[in-house]
């Protein structure tokens, strides 16, 4: 073979070669964004006893409030609101016929939440959760603990037991068994005072509020007396961030109302927030998580049969109620036959209907 005919050799020996492409990064393949909608104005979205409170505080928000300052005066009109048995004065008590609540507040800017548990004669624990963010370096603050937390910040001593609330308590009492000595009323007094017992799964009640501005700051907040007639010391999911609420300005805002238990085993509000910033759509994450709540309650029913219907569904009701950072709202439910609040520029705040997992 003629040498001077060939192609000239490289210079360049294998290893040589190895190294040049171990110095060149391979292309990375193209990223496509998901393609984001324009954001609304400032938006509201909570449970369905939150419209009283939405319609005071959301013109606040459209002025220019803060996010959280808007939420946290939504829950406080029920706080206060003696009519309303599921949250702060008039919450239907523990066994022990003590009013015991729980809050938190979370703002997704600074990644932040404050919450107690536990507490008992303060009418806002709300306000004290928003002390616990911003007046020290803890998320939560409970019991006795807390109540000591909220007077030195100046909040009175508020006797929470109405009358109302405390018959319904006290016909619990005298009606949970027949082998005591306690007696109901006759039935003409019992109508006349009107005190109806709600059953097992009906025994939640709580408040939620989250608010979005048109810069995009977004918190919520969530306050409730807990479950009616519950072991002294139990703590639902209103208080545990994750669970009964979850905020983060890169992705948007969740929080639960109904069984306390079934948020917390899902940690269900973070993870709608987390199926969001994954691109699913608020309506799409709240119903995923349902879905979730249903499977894990399957498993539980083996142990404990009470949480499953006959029909296969879960015996108890649960609702998010969420926001997105483009200020699209979705409410979900585990039956139907409910109404969340939202309020936004175009319609300001009404009732809507949750969107329910089974009919």
């Amino acid at each position: 073979m003629n040498t001077s005919d060939a192609e000239p050799r490289s210079s360049l020996s294998r290893r040589d070669l190895l190294g040049v492409a171990a110095a060149v990064p391979l292309a990375a393949p193209a990223i496509h964004a998901p393609k984001r909608r324009r954001r609304k104005g400032p938006v509201m979205v909570g449970s369905r006893n939150a419209l009283a409170g939405m319609k005071l505080a959301y013109p606040k928000l459209l002025a220019g409030a803060a996010p959280l300052d808007a939420a946290i005066e939504v829950v406080r009109e029920v706080e206060a609101d003696p009519n309303d048995s599921s949250v702060g004065l008039g919450g239907i008590p523990n066994e022990d016929g003590k009013v015991v609540l729980d809050a938190a507040c979370m703002d997704g800017t600074t990644h932040n939440s404050g919450a107690v548990a536990a507490i008992e004669n303060i009418l806002h624990p709300s306000e004290v959760a928003r002390l616990v963010m911003e007046r020290t370096d803890h998320c939560l603050i409970v019991g006795r603990g807390a109540y000591d937390f909220a007077r030195m910040h100046g909040h009175e001593h508020v006797e929470l037991l109405t009358d109302a609330s405390r018959e319904i308590w006290l016909k619990w009492k005298e009606t949970m068994s027949d082998r005591d000595d306690r007696l109901p009323p006759p039935v003409d007094a019992d109508e006349k005072h009107g005190s109806v017992v709600p059953s097992r799964f009906e025994r939640h009640g709580t408040i939620h509020c989250s608010a979005l501005s048109a810069a995009g700051e977004v918190a919520c907040t969530t306050t409730t007396s807990g479950l009616a007639f519950k072991i002294p010391g139990r703590v639902g999911d209103s208080p545990i961030v994750g669970a009964g609420l979850y905020c983060d300005a890169e992705a948007g805002s969740a929080g639960s109302t109904g069984r306390g238990e079934a948020a917390i085993l899902s940690n269900g509000s973070f993870a709608i927030v987390e199926l969001m910033r994954q691109g699913r759509s608020p309506e799409e994450a709240g119903l995923e998580v349902l879905r979730r709540i249903v499977r894990q309650v399957e498993r539980a029913s083996k142990w404990q049969p009470a949480l499953m219907r006959s029909d296969g569904r879960p015996a108890f009701g649960i609702q998010f109620y969420i926001v997105d950072m483009q200020g699209a709202t979705a409410g979900v439910t585990m039956h139907g036959g409910r109404t969340y609040c939202a309020a936004d520029p175009d319609d300001g705040p009404r009732e809507i209907d949750l969107v329910a997992l089974f009919d």
